[in-house]
């Protein structure tokens, strides 16, 4: 990768860590390629005091253990309050057993971590808050069973990294304004997920967060749909693609004017010595004629 980064290319797209972006970004800026960064991160998922506990559940886990956890739009860990976290336990208890079967290592729905490195890593993070679900590994087969962590701290291990496996920790907190400061407080996310039954509550966390894309009572769903856009902000990267907007990000949209060569006497104005009544002229051809209302952002 590094050979390849040190030629000159067009347009530079790459998928993976923040790490690594910046590595990327910082080649490309030796030749003022363009680019695009999807670099995932730490994305939060509130669950609100009043929502259905049970397809929460079944939402979360689908979306938290799917390819074993590793997807970067995966929801990364749940904020709720201490009430919301006991009667959540046993309804996504019963999700992974209705998904996965009561001994999820025998289930041919379930993945493998794809590497020993990265299993080592994962396996690590057990040690983050007490584990309520799951916990088991078996290092040989790369097996991590579908685990959720109780009680976690925001300095727990879990916690300090994108977690990219089949972990699903829990924060909490006590309300959604303090779910909402905890999202803020963090390097922006690709994606950021919010569960209730009232509207407001959803809007709330979506206009009060930034972060490369939102799901609103769902997980993962929204990078289905080619009409929205995909991509991160900041740590979680940068631009977008999906759909049309692919073509676009690999597209240079380059202006183009090619004018007829007579009609000279049109560009009298344009042209030395500059009057009085030329001033004027131009002042009379592009003034705005209509009257209107505009707001400024």
């Amino acid at each position: 990768t590094t050979a390849l980064l040190e030629n000159k290319f067009d347009y530079i797209f790459f998928t993976g860590s923040p790490s690594v972006g910046r590595i990327i970004m910082t080649a490309a800026a030796k030749h003022l390629t363009p680019v695009t960064l999807e670099l995932g991160g730490k994305n939060p998922c509130y669950v609100s005091d009043t929502c259905d506990v049970h397809n929460v559940a079944r939402r979360v886990v689908w979306g938290r253990f799917y390819n074993a956890g590793q997807t970067c739009i995966a929801p990364d860990y749940i904020l709720c309050s201490v009430e919301m976290q006991d009667k959540l336990m046993p309804a996504l208890r019963e999700a992974i057993t209705e998904f996965y079967g009561s001994n999820p290592r025998e289930s041919p729905d379930f993945g493998r971590i794809v590497g020993d490195k990265q299993f080592r890593r994962i396996q690590a993070l057990l040690r983050s808050g007490r584990v309520a679900i799951g916990g088991q590994t078996d290092e040989k087969e790369r097996y991590i069973a579908p685990t959720v962590l109780a009680d976690v701290q925001p300095s727990d291990p879990a916690m300090q990294e994108e977690i990219f496996g089949p972990i699903l920790p829990i924060v909490v907190v006590a309300n959604m304004d303090e779910a909402i400061d905890f999202i803020n407080a963090r390097p922006r996310p690709l994606a950021v997920y919010a569960f209730s039954c009232d509207s407001k509550v959803v809007n709330q966390v979506l206009e009060r967060t930034s972060s490369g894309g939102f799901c609103g009572n769902d997980t993962l769903m929204h990078v289905s749909l080619t009409s929205l856009p995909f991509g991160g902000i900041g740590n979680s990267g940068l631009g977008k693609y999906h759909g049309k907007f692919t073509f676009d990000t690999f597209t240079h949209h380059r202006s183009c004017l090619h004018r007829n060569m007579g009609l000279e006497a049109l560009n009298t104005v344009r042209y030395p010595p500059y009057t009085q009544q030329k001033l004027g002229l131009l002042t009379t051809t592009f003034e705005i004629k209509r009257r209107g209302m505009c707001t400024l952002l």
